[in-house]
């Protein structure tokens, strides 16, 4: 599995965390920056990140910032992406089971070092369940394709 990372300055910490976790897993990462505390603009993050999981690039990505809001904001804007911002285990596996998310999104600053390593944990390891819920994602990819309708 190839996975992209991205951190604003408010994640970079968590980020960093995730770094480690996933390099003693022997899993395939990149680090699509930022690598500092320095005030940045997180929407150029989450916009490398999720262009490279929607070209195939990479299989998943993960994001880190503040909130966690901001970076799933600006990652779904991107064709084929399905970002979810997640604060516990559970909803990492939903996300994928039933919602086949391909980029995570964590709240930097809402969730300790040890919960986001077992967040992306779940996130990574859960797989689509399909059938109902295929449905489902195939109605939100078919959605991206469409025009405003008219009120």
């Amino acid at each position: 599995m190839r996975i992209a990372l991205g951190a604003d300055h408010a994640g970079v910490a968590i980020k960093d965390f995730i770094k480690l976790a996933l390099g003693k897993r022997h899993l395939n990462y990149e680090d699509l920056g930022t690598d500092s505390e320095a005030s940045v603009d997180y929407p150029d993050f989450a916009r490398s990140v999720a262009e490279g999981v929607a070209s195939g690039k990479y299989d998943r990505g993960i994001l880190v910032c503040g909130s966690g809001v901001g970076m799933a904001i600006a990652a779904n804007k991107i064709l084929g992406i399905r970002a979810a911002t997640i604060f516990d285990v559970e909803g990492a596996r939903l996300s994928r089971e039933h919602n086949d998310a391909n980029v995570l999104a964590l709240p930097g600053r809402n969730v300790q070092p040890d919960i986001a390593i077992a967040i992306v944990d779940m996130f990574l390891k859960t797989k689509f369940a399909g059938g109902r819920h295929k449905r489902r994602v195939d109605k939100i990819i078919s959605m991206e394709h469409q025009k405003v309708r008219s009120q």
